[in-house]
């Protein structure tokens, strides 16, 4: 097995369908958990099966309450137990309640504990009666409302007298998947794809190797990451891993979802005040805590404080350190566009963080730039000319931004104006990199215009990052 171990777990309501994913998950698995509360009927002979398996497998039996998918009886369960399959390739994973129930070989039981409503604020009492039973390792997984709910996760391993797998579940505990074997974890889980997760925030078994390279990370891995809600929509993980494999350097970049932005800086960034014993290095900072981190940071560089905004958070000794890398990150695709910006009109659609650096670095440029906003109080804070945007035509400017979140999530279908308004314009640029073709851009495409993407303002201004993270100039 390798260092780190991941175990898939197969989920499928018919006994053909569970060997099915068991040959699929065998490659990216060290272990495979066979979640046998999902079948419909519980097979009278799983010998077959186990023994066409060519890695170890977890077997699980789960109740509906601690988040198994069959409604089980306390005596179901022991039943099952009692006649369980047993081998040095077989782990068992049991309930803690039934713990004193049965009689198994412990030197192979996983005891374990589930919590989908939260992190319970006696989750060391909880560890201490698991740890009184034989098992050789203990499970505990709970939900995570907020990223800081990794914290008491993560020192479950440092209090451990034992093998053990602390879960954060949900997107914001991504963090003790990925970290968790570096840190001691006995396993984690990742699913066989996007569809088969078993549980909220599951990473795929492929991703953890190949895009977060679990295998690699250790204690002095360099830890950077995207800090902002939502978050797990992002490309940055793809791109700044690609980096730091590209350039061998021994960092890891992961998608934070954080909901208090000042507990998370003050409990798990600050060098002075976290609580995690970490190499966090950097941070990228997304909506909606561009604006809100600044008064949390040490010190700004006097671009990013002109500016109003901070996306990049640098961590230096023991301080803060804060850039704006959006604003040459938003030009650079221009300038390669246009010779020069000088006395070139610009339309900003949007009024909020993101319109922030494209203002201020087209003013650098010289161009001369107007607002257009559903909002106009909210944009005249800007310090530019507004316009309403209801009523908006744009075929006078040469360049067009759109800086609203429509064409993405819930928001997708949308485009904040029609073809017939963008008629005439020379270049329509959609700061949108997810999807790469928005409805905006498809809109201008039809009357003729040239367009640009979000994904060339993402890569560009992630460079810059990486740069102030690593002091390497990525390819």
């Amino acid at each position: 097995m390798s260092a780190s171990k991941i175990c898939v777990p197969v989920c499928e309501q018919k006994l053909d369908a569970l060997r099915d994913a068991c040959e699929r998950a065998v490659e990216p698995a060290d272990l495979i958990e066979l979640r046998l509360d999902c079948l419909e009927s519980t097979p009278e002979n799983l010998t077959e099966l186990l023994q066409n398996v060519s890695v170890p497998v977890i077997l699980t039996f789960r109740p509906s309450e601690q988040g198994g998918h069959r409604q089980l009886t306390r005596e179901d369960r022991i039943e099952f137990w009692k006649t369980a399959p047993r081998g040095e390739k077989i782990w068992w994973d049991v309930e803690g309640d039934l713990a004193n129930e049965i009689s198994p070989d412990w030197s192979r039981v996983i005891v374990s504990h589930h919590d989908f409503n939260g992190v319970p604020d006696h989750l060391n009492d909880l560890y201490k009666r698991l740890a009184a039973t034989p098992a050789q390792v203990i499970k505990i997984a709970v939900q995570a409302q907020d990223i800081v709910d990794c914290i008491s996760v993560f020192k479950l391993l440092d209090r451990a007298d034992r093998e053990i797998i602390p879960i954060a579940m949900g997107n914001a505990g991504i963090a003790t998947r990925v970290l968790g074997p570096s840190r001691g974890a006995f396993l984690t889980y990742g699913s066989l794809d996007d569809e088969s997760a078993t549980a909220p925030g599951q990473v795929t078994a492929r991703n953890l190797r190949s895009l977060y390279h679990i295998d690699k990370i250790d204690h002095d891995t360099m830890v950077c990451g995207l800090i902002g809600l939502p978050v797990m929509h992002s490309v940055s993980p793809q791109i700044h891993n690609g980096w730091f494999a590209a350039e061998r350097l021994n960092g890891v970049y992961l998608p934070f979802e954080v909901k208090d932005l000042g507990g998370f800086l003050k409990r798990m960034v600050h060098p002075r005040t976290r609580e995690l014993n970490w190499n966090l290095c950097g941070l990228s900072v997304t909506a909606p805590h561009k604006q809100t981190v600044m008064d949390h940071l040490d010190w700004i560089e006097p671009d990013a404080r002109e500016i109003g905004a901070v996306n990049t958070i640098v961590i230096e000794a023991d301080r803060l350190l804060g850039y704006n890398t959006d604003a040459p990150g938003f030009i650079d695709p221009l300038l390669r566009k246009f010779e020069s910006l000088a006395a070139r009109r610009a339309a900003i659609i949007g009024a909020g963080g993101a319109a922030r650096a494209a203002i201020w670095a087209l003013i650098k440029q010289n161009a001369n730039v107007t607002i257009f906003a559903r909002n106009i109080s909210k944009a005249e804070s800007l310090g530019v000319s507004c316009q309403p945007l209801a009523s908006a035509t744009f075929k006078d400017y040469d360049l067009v931004v759109n800086t609203t979140p429509l064409g993405s999530g819930a928001y997708i279908d949308q485009s904040p104006v029609t073809a017939e308004q963008l008629n005439g314009v020379r270049c329509a640029y959609d700061l949108i990199y997810n999807p790469a073709d928005t409805r905006f851009l498809r809109e201008a495409r039809q009357v003729g215009c040239d367009t640009i993407g979000g994904l060339e303002m993402l890569v560009a201004q992630a460079k810059l990052q990486f740069e102030l993270w690593t002091g390497k100039k990525p390819g």
